[in-house]
């Protein structure tokens, strides 16, 4: 069985966040990746003024040497739903997975109205079924006395002293490094997170 892991980066405000950066990847529930898709959304991108109020808009000359060198494809948001599309079709995908996904979701279907005055207004197939791994990671991780003590001993807390569960600080906890910077960029924030969609549906199978 095939996911697609996705991943955004945004501009404007979080209550109406505007696509820039989209990445995909399909993967199976270990964690195998078989395709991936690193686009950049040139409706927004273009957009000087409101790539002003992106929160990593530091990285723009970046994705500009990136655009050119071929790593990522500057693409109208038509065009990159049409891909993704395709993609979920070729590999029979029902199912797409992302770190707090509710907001991917929200953020691609904002975009989308906002660009065709709301003439369309779903980016992902009817019946598309999604996989929240912040939700996810809160259930199996936050009653993992190994993860507690990794937080509490590196103070990964919120204010009110709960666990935190980004995605920067699960992949620390699973790979031993504690040093790891997440990139917050769309494609390679997805091939992190997929170790955390890895290991949930491990602990899902084994009820942990």
């Amino acid at each position: 069985m095939y996911y697609l892991m996705v991943d955004t980066e945004t501009a404007n405000t979080l209550d109406d966040p505007f696509v820039y950066d989209f990445g995909f990847a399909v993967i199976d529930e270990n964690g195998e990746t078989y395709e991936t898709h690193s686009f950049v959304n040139a409706d927004i991108f273009l957009d000087k003024d409101l790539m002003t109020t992106a929160y990593f808009k530091e990285k723009v000359p970046h994705y500009w040497d990136e655009i050119k060198s071929g790593k990522r494809e500057l693409r109208r948001l038509f065009t990159i739903r049409k891909v993704l599309r395709e993609t979920m079709k070729k590999y029979g995908i029902d199912t797409l997975v992302a770190h707090n996904i509710p907001f991917d979701k929200r953020a691609v279907n904002t975009t989308l109205r906002y660009e065709t005055s709301s003439r369309f207004r779903y980016f992902f197939p009817f019946g598309t079924k999604f996989y929240d791994t912040l939700a996810a990671a809160r259930q199996y991780f936050g009653k993992d006395e190994n993860y507690r003590r990794f937080c509490h001993e590196n103070e990964y807390l919120t204010s009110r002293n709960g666990l935190r569960f980004t995605a920067e600080i699960l992949y620390r906890y699973l790979t031993n490094n504690n040093d790891f910077q997440e990139s917050h960029t769309g494609l390679e924030d997805c091939l992190i997170e997929k170790l955390i969609f890895a290991e949930c549906k491990r602990r899902e199978k084994e009820g942990e």
